[in-house]
Formats: C-alpha cells, structure tokens, sequence
C-alpha cells in the first residue's frame, strides 16, 4: 500500500499547519467520546480487560491525526486495529464510530483507483465483524442481516460522498485554470491590438513626415539651383529665391512640428491645435514648386471632410514631389483637379523623362499615396505615358464609409506652443 504524504505542493506553510489543527482536532473529539468516556463508565466486553479494549479503541481512532496529509497510512492503520478488536471484544466497540470518518477521507483525499482500498477493507470488515458477534453472542439471523447493512452503509455512504466532493473540487479547480487561461488569453490579445495600434501610428507618422520632407527638400533644391543661375543674370530675382526658399523651410518645420508635437506633448501640456493642409492649401503648393507646374481645377470645391482633403493634398504633394526629383531639369507638369458630385479626380502629367527616369528604387511615395487612396476607398493609377513623361490619376470618393480605414491621421493634430523645439 501506497504510504507517500498527500501533501498538496501548492498549500502554504499557514494551509498545512490548519490541516493539522483540524485533524487533531477532530481525533481528539472521538477519543473523548468513544474511546475515554466509555472507559470512565466501565464500558467492556468480559472477553478481554477493559484497560486492552481502551487501547485498541485509542488504536482505531488515534491514526485519524493523518487523515489530509497521510490518508492512506491512516487508513492501514485502522484496518490493522480493526482486525485487532476481533480478538479482544466480541461486539461493536463505540470506536468504530471512526469507520465511516476514515472512508471519507480516503475518498476526498486520494485518486479513484487507490480510494476502492477503502471500500475492500470495509466491506470486507462490514462481513466479518457482524459474523464474529452473531457466533459469539448467539444472535437471531434477521438480525444480523441487519448489521451487515447497517454496516455496508457505514462504509458505501461515506465513500461516495467523498468521491463526489472530490470530483466537484476538481471540475472548480478545471473551471478555474480555463477562465485564467482565458483572461491570459484576452490579455495577450490586448497587448497585441495595442502593439499593432503603435506600429500603425508609426507608420502613419513615417508617411506623413516622408511626404513632407521629400516635397520641401525638392522644391527648396530646385529653387536653390534655379536662384543660382537667376542670380548672375538677374541679381534682383535672388531675393525672391531665397524668400520662397526660406517659407517652404519655415512650413516643413511648421508641418514636422504639428506631427511630431503629438508624440512629443503630455496631457498636462499647454497646447495648441491648427487644420491640417487642404483642398485651399494645393494652389500655395503648386506655386512653390516654380513655373514649370501648372494647376487646373474643373467643377467647384466641395465641402468634404478633413479626411479626405488631406488624401488629395498628399496625393498631389507626393506626385509633384516626383515630378521635381525625376523628370529632369526642362520637364514641364500640370495638376488637374476635377470636383464631381461624388468623387474628386486627381491627374498629375508632366512630359519629362518618364520611364527613362533615374532612381534609386528606395523611394516609398507610390506606395504610400496607394495606401491612402485605398484607406479612403479610392484607385490610383501611376506610369510613364506612351508619348513621354509620367502620369499620375487618382480617384478619391466623396462618400467614404466608416468600412475604409484612414491612414491619413488626424485631421487636427496637435502643435506646441511658439518657443518650442
């Protein structure tokens, strides 16, 4: 038989010094009741003396101390003082009131295979015991039929009340571990929908900053490289240059400083808000970048959201920005803008190198102005052009669903305080 400790591994040092208290507790509770108490008022069968009677009602109850740490140990040595109350009492001592206590408790405490020693010892004594006493005291056979039962539910019952314990302990402690999986779980998912939330507003804030610096960088060289040599020709044009130079400057930073203000600004910050760039901020643009560029506008300016002004300004920032780094030097554009009912269309054509053109294939401009066509629900199409040059055509809807997603950001976002850097 299997005597190892039951101890859980789990419990705290608190948790088994209370197991110990009870059991003790409860052990000597019954060796008070049955097993002293009777002894006092000279309780005994004549077949042995009353002082050996004692010491194996001490010996069935005593072993109930082990009943939570050792229940199996408990358990052989009650068997073993059972067997011994066979030889010094020929009736029911009061301690076997132990019996259906020491079945319990191998029956909450131990695995369903090693319980069922518990129910073979006690049936096995629920037969015996009463055979001992019906030969020894000469009882009426009806009458023993009726111990045997009483006896067999003393050990029947018991067992199955702590099997039953045990198993709904378990299906608690299986309920348990599930739910704290699935709170795991649910946190794990959390983290993740927040790590994805940043890596798009980094991408976001990536995009933005690209479209800004690439067009401010390009439009401030070709007008440095224009100024140059406007300025031994013309040295009164240079200051025009250089002004023109020193805005597109000065809005990059204004711009960079809006977006990045955001990140940098906390909550009890003293802050300012100012619109994005629109549908009224292209015509300013379109004249930075110099004479070569054109803008031709069809239909009327519709009332469209913040959203969708900032996917059209980007858009044709991002293609004059190609315009000015790859068409060459001579190359000419136009930006046309036609206000539908229902949609805005983007055209952006110049006759310049096109598919002759340059480039470093490092460049994230198309595929940026595709994800923020595509976040409003719109096409965009980009190439050279059979005749030459390069062409730029998006569709942007007026009637965006909520279904799209806007890459575009905010449509306000917030900038520091002037003195700020």
């Amino acid at each position: 038989m299997n005597a190892r400790p039951r101890l859980n591994p789990g419990l705290s040092f608190a948790d088994r010094r209370d197991g110990w208290v009870g059991d003790i507790a409860l052990t000597g509770l019954l060796l008070a009741l049955a097993a002293v108490f009777p002894y006092l008022i000279g309780f005994r069968y004549l077949v042995s003396p009353i002082e050996l009677q004692f010491l194996v009602s001490v010996l069935l109850i005593a072993p109930l101390a082990l009943r939570s740490h050792y229940p199996q140990v408990m358990l052989l040595l009650s068997g073993l003082a059972g067997v011994a109350h066979l030889f010094v009492a020929n009736g029911p001592l009061p301690a076997l009131v132990v019996v259906p206590v020491v079945v319990y408790s191998v029956a909450r405490e131990v695995d369903a295979v090693s319980s069922r020693s518990a129910v073979l010892i006690g049936l096995i004594g629920a037969v015996v015991g009463p055979m001992h006493w019906y030969l020894a005291n000469n009882w009426e056979i009806n009458f023993l039929v009726v111990v045997m039962l009483v006896c067999t539910g003393m050990v029947l019952t018991p067992y199955v009340i702590g099997r039953r314990l045990q198993e709904s302990a378990k299906a608690k402690d299986a309920a348990e571990r599930l739910e704290h999986e699935r709170v795991q779980t649910m946190l794990a998912e959390r983290d993740q929908r927040a790590r994805m939330a940043e890596i798009s507003a980094r991408q976001q804030i990536a995009r933005e900053l690209h479209d800004i610096v690439a067009h401010s960088l390009s439009v401030m060289v070709v007008q440095a490289e224009g100024g140059r040599a406007l300025a031994a020709k013309k040295p009164e044009k240079a200051t025009e240059v250089l002004e023109t130079i020193a805005g597109t400057g000065r809005e990059a930073l204004v711009e960079m400083r809006r977006i990045v203000g955001v990140l940098r600004n906390t909550p009890d910050e003293e802050s300012t808000y100012a619109p994005m760039p629109g549908l009224g901020d292209i015509g300013e643009m379109v004249h930075r970048t110099g004479d070569r560029v054109t803008l031709r506008t069809t239909g009327h300016q519709p009332a469209c959201g913040p959203a969708t002004q900032l996917t059209v300004y980007r858009i044709v920032q991002e293609a004059l920005t190609n315009f000015l780094k790859h068409a060459g030097a001579r190359a000419r554009g136009e930006v046309e803008l036609d206000f539908g009912a229902d949609r805005i269309t983007i055209e952006v054509t110049d006759d310049g190198l096109g598919s002759a053109a340059q480039s470093d294939g490092m460049g994230n401009g198309l595929k940026g102005m595709r994800e923020r066509v595509s976040a409003m629900g719109g096409t965009l199409e980009a190439g050279p052009r059979p005749e030459g040059g390069f062409r730029v055509c998006a569709v942007v809807p007026l009637a965006a669903t909520g279904s799209h997603r806007w890459a575009g950001g905010v449509a306000y976002a917030r900038e520091r305080p002037k003195g700020h850097q």
